[in-house]
């Protein structure tokens, strides 16, 4: 007999009356220590993109180069940043919350993706 595992995955937040987070989910939006510093608004503003998806995207890798130590961003949150790091195995195995629509980019799907490989890591 096998054991069957589901895959952590992300659900999007509501803020609405009746809506209750999930057993085995983790809030990641920026009310948490998980929340993404770069925001989209940001990258239009800037000029690093043109229209809300590429926003997105900017924010995405923005926030995954960060967590990867690019100098370029070594002065935003260097606490939040190690702390994530060094907590990423809090995450391993649960599903993340985030406001994000379904089948957008999001750097929830990053989070997922970081722990599993440090829980991988850990494992070995």
């Amino acid at each position: 007999m096998t054991a069957t595992t589901t895959l952590p995955k992300r659900i999007q937040r509501r803020r609405v009356k009746g809506w209750t987070k999930p057993d085995n989910t983790v809030i990641v939006d920026r009310t948490s220590r998980w929340g993404n510093p770069f925001k989209a608004v940001d990258a239009i503003d800037n000029g690093f993109a043109d229209n809300p998806a590429d926003a997105r995207k900017v924010c995405v890798q923005s926030f995954n180069d960060w967590l990867d130590g690019e100098p370029d961003y070594a002065q935003v949150e260097p606490e939040r940043r190690a702390w994530i790091l060094a907590n990423l195995h809090l995450l391993a195995g649960k599903d993340v919350a985030c406001p994000c629509p379904p089948g957008a980019l999001c750097h929830g799907d990053s989070l997922i993706r970081r722990a599993a490989r440090a829980a991988a890591k850990a494992g070995a």
